[in-house]
């Protein structure tokens, strides 16, 4: 599973006219799913997303010090199968991208993940499949790339060791794996 995760100050989501999710500050989340990702690919990508210490402190002023969830900002996740595109000559290929009739019920249980391991309120999503138009205001600019271990595995990325949750971290909880 990829992760494209950008700190904005907004964002917002648009199908066929109408707004269907924004969010105020916090982090807008494109999400690839692979065909070999797993639970625990999905574990792993929320938990990280929830944790990445992009926002600066402000009682102490110090840059990168808190997550998402401890400045109690929102997340909109999005998914992009085209995360997993490669060019064959100049036309993408979307091969290994998970097939939509199993990418949605496995992108619609990481929505859940993220609710459950948050707050329902504060994690939004786009519609699955449809055509959006994604707005944003990016803060910084801040983009970070996260992939999951299965991806780390076949030597495509490298984001550190997948098997701790360090103290400090929101684990999963065990009845979304």
């Amino acid at each position: 599973m990829r992760a494209v995760v950008q700190r904005v100050l907004s964002a917002s989501v648009e199908v066929e006219g109408r707004v269907v999710s924004a969010i105020g500050p916090g982090l807008l989340v494109l999400v690839g799913v692979h065909e070999a990702d797993t639970d625990s690919d999905a574990d792993y990508i929320c938990r990280k997303v929830l944790n990445m210490r992009l926002f600066p402190n402000e009682k102490t002023g110090k840059a990168w010090d808190q997550s998402v969830m401890q400045r109690n900002f929102e997340v909109l996740l999005v998914s992009q199968f085209t995360l997993y595109g490669i060019l064959k000559g100049n036309k993408p290929d979307f091969h290994v991208a998970m097939p939509p009739a199993k990418a949605k019920p496995f992108y619609t249980s990481l929505v859940e993940k993220f609710q459950k391991s948050y707050t329902n309120d504060t994690v939004k999503d786009g519609i699955f499949g449809a055509m959006m138009k994604v707005s944003l205001v990016n803060d910084g600019p801040v983009t970070m790339q996260v992939d999951s271990p299965s991806v780390q595995d076949s030597s495509r990325s490298s984001n550190g060791d997948a098997s701790l949750v360090p103290d400090g971290e929101a684990a999963v909880p065990n009845e979304t794996r």
